[in-house]
């Protein structure tokens, strides 16, 4: 296991408070094409037929010989004419260069001061963002972006930093149909070397909240950090300890604004206060929350390198959740959870950070399935890093799932159309690549089988140390290992196996049994074993889990290699230095 890292720490700054300079800005009106079709035909010339007002005749001896009174119209407009062009003329005297001076304006791009950019933020009619040195009114574009709610966070100032997280952005396609939207450049008087100045832009993770320093940082921004091996002895995991994975940044929530919107199929929605949903039965129900990355770095050593966040062991946890049921939740709201729809497949979560994902619908209205919606985690309100006010939680699924800050839940016919969902959290062959057909694999939903070493110490002592510092015993000592084992869907763990010599002769742990609160198994099984100190010196350790429905876990990571690293499940193997010697 690696080092034990710094922890993810947030800053004491607060962002500049924005007055309001423009209220009433409104962009110029853009013809549309239909409307310009129909000035065209209500100034096109007419017809022969048209240019003649019904009950007016001209006489015969204008079509015959037509030049005499073209003579005689010309005397009698004359005088019309001279009044019309009267004005004309004083109108050029005024702005003779007008037209001139409309041609540069639209070669040259107009430019904003940043302060004039700042008032078109997050609460704007009209918001606009920053790219490089250009300016964007994003307005049209909002409503229709999948992840218009976080783009509306950069509104005011540069989006460059929130996409450097949605990475996904980083392509020519996305910067072309930006450039529709672009309405001129940041003033050359407000850039530094020729860039727009950092303190202009609004940082997102200016808020984020104080973080033990024990956790395994991966990164800083977001922050994910693991559980270190020797602090997950514990059947249930210390709130402050549990792994933090973070796609963003954490919404900053007050209680009393929080609202949660459950939309069914035909369009009609309820909003649930916190209070309001505090007022439904409350359940608890005590879950494992796995990342579907959890020992992916164990993968990239025992096979081959992959993508993603290189976990260990710690990327899992297990704690006691309590809220009310989705399942009653969706009845209060109009659905019928016992006769849905045929075309209700999946329930939609969507997070106030825009994070989205779902799950199956027979899964969401199982009684049997124990999906809530937590306001509470081991017995205290959720901690920010944990979803607070309401997370999603999705007993024997993947974490990713399990939808943080929820603020909306949908009932669809499809599936969450977010890059999480369709485009993330799957798993493919070892032979597919670097670039896999996404729509081809399903997405992970409940967890394989799988176990862990968490920790050594002596039995003399109670001091655990991680897997990567064996105990240094006294002669005849005993050292006691500890880990453990989880499968997803329910499914109770019935045996550990346990090798010394890399599998060649194998001996079962001891399971150490816990309440487990849900009407399923949805939590896993902490084990230990002893062996003598001169045994473990020289020995090469394996470990396997099997479940109720007899599924075991792979023995190579070679047979279950996904260049993305998800579900990594093989056996776990710790040797030891005199083993490595030998």
């Amino acid at each position: 296991m690696a080092a034990t890292g710094r922890s993810c720490i947030s800053g004491k700054s607060v962002a500049p408070r924005l007055e309001p300079l423009w209220k009433d800005f409104r962009p110029p009106v853009t013809v549309t094409a239909p409307s310009r079709a129909r000035f065209l035909h209500q100034t096109a010339p007419r017809t022969s037929k048209q240019s003649t007002p019904q009950g007016l005749a001209l006489p015969p001896s204008f079509v015959k010989s037509p030049a005499k009174y073209s003579i005689l119209a010309v005397v009698l407009a004359a005088p019309l004419v001279i009044w019309i062009a009267s004005p004309v003329r004083t109108l050029e005297a005024e702005a003779p260069d007008q037209a001139l001076k409309s041609k540069d304006d639209e070669d040259q791009p107009r430019k904003y001061r940043l302060e004039e950019i700042k008032e078109h933020g997050p609460k704007s009619e009209r918001p606009w963002i920053i790219r490089g040195n250009g300016v964007y009114d994003i307005t049209d574009w909002v409503a229709a972006h999948p992840g218009g709610e976080i783009i509306l966070r950069a509104s005011g100032g540069s989006v460059e930093p929130y996409w450097k997280i949605f990475t996904i952005h980083q392509s020519q396609a996305v910067y072309e149909i930006l450039e529709q939207y672009r309405i001129g450049s940041v003033d050359e008087r407000d850039l530094v070397n020729g860039g727009v100045p950092t303190d202009g832009i609004m940082d997102p993770f200016l808020h984020e909240p104080e973080r033990d320093q024990r956790l395994i940082v991966l990164t800083q921004r977001p922050c994910n950090a693991e559980t270190p091996g020797e602090d997950l002895a514990s059947f249930l995991t210390p709130n402050g300890l549990f792994y933090v994975r973070n796609h963003m940044w954490v919404p900053t929530v007050e209680e009393k604004a929080y609202e949660l919107t459950v939309e069914l199929p035909d369009g009609e929605e309820k909003t649930y206060s916190l209070q309001d949903l505090k007022k439904f039965p409350q359940y608890s129900v005590t879950s494992t929350m796995q990342c579907s990355g959890n020992r992916r770095k164990h993968m990239t050593d025992g096979s081959a390198p992959t993508n993603g966040l290189q976990w260990t062991v710690g990327a899992i946890g297990t704690a006691t959740w309590s809220g009310a049921k989705l399942r009653d939740i969706l009845i209060d709201a109009g659905f019928p959870v016992d006769n849905p729809p045929e075309d209700a497949k999946h329930a939609v979560f969507t997070g106030l950070e825009a994070y989205g994902a779902s799950i199956p619908l027979s899964k969401a209205v199982d009684a049997a399935g124990d999906v809530i919606l937590a306001y509470s985690m081991n017995g205290t309100s959720l901690p920010r890093d944990h979803g607070y006010p309401v997370r999603v939680i999705v007993p024997g699924n993947v974490a990713a799932r399990n939808v943080k800050w929820v603020q909306k839940i949908a009932i669809s016919d499809e599936e969450s159309t977010s890059q999480w969902q369709r485009r993330d959290y799957k798993s493919f062959g070892p032979n597919e690549g670097a670039k896999p057909d996404w729509s081809k694999a399903r997405s992970i939903q409940e967890m394989p089988v799988t176990s862990a070493i968490t920790s050594f110490h002596c039995l003399s002592s109670d001091k655990n140390l991680d897997v990567d510092h064996p105990p240094q015993c006294q002669k005849g000592d005993k050292v006691v290992i500890e880990g453990y084992a989880y499968s997803g869907g329910g499914r109770e763990i019935v045996r550990v196996d346990i090798s010394a010599n890399n599998g060649q002769t194998w001996d079962q742990a001891k399971l150490i049994e816990a309440e487990c609160k849900g009407s399923k198994t949805w939590c896993w099984k902490r084990w230990r074993y002893e062996m003598s100190i001169e045994e473990f010196k020289k020995s090469s350790i394996a470990v396997k889990a099997t479940d109720e429905a007899y599924n075991t876990q792979p023995e190579t990571f070679s047979q279950i290699y996904n260049v993305r690293g998800n579900l990594a499940t093989a056996w776990h193997r710790v040797k030891n230095q005199d083993s490595r010697e030998a």
